[in-house]
């Protein structure tokens, strides 16, 4: 009882330092004092869970004359490991929060695959943090060994049987706490919501609880198939049909229902395509796009070719947009199918498209290419050639993401002068890595922006100074001629607010530019799964692809324009009329932004189609 009432106390106290450090958003409209609420249920939820265990074992163990010897060490390392892993939660929670505006969910757990990553990443950018969780853990261990040794006794004068009642009777009341709640369906994270902006919805729960319900969720990884709702196939199928522009020849292959045929607007030479896929480079650091001053050399270059102002994410995580941008797949809530076991082959990428084209495909990556899975989901997909750091023929500064923007370019620029001596055309994707933390780059290449050198700012206007180089080489070689590039965000960085879906933060450049590409500013509504097929129709590859994606070649009507995007259990589908808001186990939230009269309920339906949409593929291996 006294180590349960300790983890209670010490959870809320951890969730009211949370409130006071986010005070401009949680002591809004009493919001504090619903997150406490909700967050007292969570937690006698999640003790009580941890604390059936021990109460079972003291039950058996008064079977037996020694049994209390034999379980007090049994019990002192659960109830430790319990202590332990509340506190190390807790204690990183600030950290995740100023990263991701979250609690540690799935996304805590999906790093901890990469360990030499991280440990090279937390050591270079955190080591502040690691001694305040080393530190914590520590004065924890000797407070769960004190409150051990003054709490618990071998001999107990109270008769076993009276013993043995008190513990089945708490053992129950532990059942009936960690159900938290009398209704048809245990207390879960959902039931805990009450406001539009997430982190105050992610307050209410502890991050021992969040970092174990996003475990269980990976477990059964159904993706969103049912996480909005039941919806028939052919519904669907229907919904997408509508707001295609190639419906007449849509789904005439059962094996491929997305199939159609697309006309490249391009009917020359096929044309080298590469994809500069920029770390992290939300519009925030774009000039031009409304933001801060930090990328001087994309805003030169993006008013000497095709700059779409308007283009958003999918998501927030780099697998996201590769996935977007490569494979055109619309976002889900599972995770992203570059870490999807049945995505691994036969999957649809624009590079398999291209390779029975005769085009060679590349990536390259200054990392290690097996971060996040990319290596093994590029080769089973229609890549042939990666290249990541071990195969660099030269690197000038290391960081702890891999090589500088420098040297990848530099590497991607050797690449592309040999690959242009082939009579074969190139698909090479080029992802970088220096604006992420810790935000590792050369010395003496910029003047700071921020006087912390490692800064997310200095970081940004490095990276534009590496991309920047690379075009005043790119500008003068021989696949210049013959080459379309696009420069694109993989995803904002430090995504958060209080909104269902932070549009601004997914707000990202976008700039295709080349010899051929005239200069233009277009402010059409656009997402990244609409690039793949524009680059295609550039490049003067038609044929059947499954993509959904707009060719921005082609003109696209008003009503047509949408964007879609996923944040955490979230999906927005955004067009100009309106935004439709979709959450787990909850009707859709519809923002009119002028008087059209499309009912509720086809909003709805066509958001909920969209949302769907990528798990009906993926589970049925129809993407291909």
């Amino acid at each position: 009882m006294i180590f349960y009432i300790v983890m209670l106390s010490i959870l809320s106290f951890s969730r009211l330092s949370l409130i006071l450090w986010q005070a401009e958003r949680t002591l809004i409209n009493d919001a504090w004092l619903q997150i406490m609420i909700n967050g007292f249920r969570i937690d006698i939820s999640t003790m009580s869970y941890l604390m059936i265990l021990p109460l079972l074992l003291t039950a058996i163990s008064l079977i037996t004359a020694k049994g209390m010897k034999i379980l007090k060490p049994i019990v002192f390392a659960w109830l430790t490991l319990i202590l332990l892993s509340t506190i190390f939660f807790e204690v990183i929670t600030p950290t995740f929060i100023l990263e991701y505006d979250l609690r540690p969910n799935r996304l805590f757990i999906e790093y901890l695959i990469y360990p030499k990553e991280v440990i090279s990443m937390l050591l270079s950018g955190y080591k502040l943090e690691i001694l305040c969780s080393l530190l914590a853990l520590f004065i924890s261990y000797k407070l769960s060994v004190f409150l051990f040794d003054k709490s618990w006794s071998d001999s107990v004068s109270i008769p076993k049987k009276y013993l043995s009642f008190i513990c089945m009777t708490l053992f129950l009341l532990c059942l009936l706490g960690a159900r938290g709640t009398l209704e048809h369906r245990p207390i879960n994270p959902a039931m805990m919501s009450f406001s539009t902006d997430h982190l105050l919805n992610d307050l209410s729960v502890n991050s021992l609880y969040s970092t174990a319900f996003a475990l269980k969720q990976m477990q059964l990884e159904k993706g969103s198939d049912n996480y909005y709702g039941k919806m028939a196939a052919q519904e669907i199928l229907n919904e997408i049909k509508s707001a295609s522009l190639t419906a007449l020849d849509l789904y005439k292959n059962s094996e491929i229902p997305t199939q159609s045929y697309h006309q490249a607007s391009y009917r020359g030479k096929p044309k080298n395509i590469v994809i500069l896929l920029q770390e992290s480079l939300g519009a925030r650091y774009v000039k031009t796009l409304g933001g801060l001053p930090l990328s001087p050399e994309l805003d030169k270059l993006m008013t000497q070719g095709w700059n779409l102002t308007n283009l958003y994410a999918t998501g927030t995580r780099s697998v996201r947009g590769i996935e977007a941008v490569i494979t055109g797949f619309t976002p889900t809530t599972s995770r992203s199918i570059v870490k999807l076991d049945k995505s691994q082959h036969d999957f649809f990428t624009i590079a398999q498209f291209l390779k029975p084209q005769n085009y060679n495909t590349q990536f390259i990556y200054g990392g290690e290419s097996h971060f996040d899975n990319m290596k093994s989901f590029f080769l089973g997909n229609g890549f042939t050639d990666i290249v990541d750091l071990p195969k660099f023929d030269n690197v000038e500064f290391e960081g702890s993401w891999g090589a500088s923007d420098e040297d990848l370019y530099d590497q991607a620029h050797r690449e592309f002068e040999l690959l242009n001596q082939n009579e074969e055309p190139f698909f090479s994707l080029v992802f970088t890595s220096s604006n992420h933390s810790p935000y590792d780059y050369p010395d003496n290449k910029i003047s700071l922006y921020d006087e912390q050198k490692s800064s997310r700012n200095n970081a940004a206007k490095y990276a534009d100074y590496a991309l920047g180089q690379f075009f005043k080489k790119a500008k003068k070689a021989d696949y210049w001629n013959n080459t379309i590039f696009v420069i694109i965000a993989d995803h904002d960085s430090r995504v958060g607010g209080a909104e269902l879906v932070p549009i601004e933060h997914f707000h990202i450049p976008a700039l295709i530019i080349g010899q051929d590409i005239p200069a233009k500013q277009d402010a059409r509504l656009a997402s990244q799964i609409d690039i793949a097929p524009t680059l295609l129709s550039l490049a003067g590859i038609s044929g059947y692809h499954p993509m959904i994606g707009h060719d921005l070649t082609q003109n696209i009507p008003k009503k047509k324009q949408r964007a879609m995007m996923q944040y955490d259990k979230n999906f927005l589908f955004m067009t100009l009329d309106d935004k439709t808001f979709l959450q787990p186990e909850k009707p859709a939230l519809i923002i009119r932004n002028n008087d059209n009269k499309v009912s509720t309920q086809a909003l709805s339906k066509r958001a909920k189609a969209h949302a769907l949409l990528g798990s009906y593929l993926y589970k049925n291996g129809l993407y291909k």
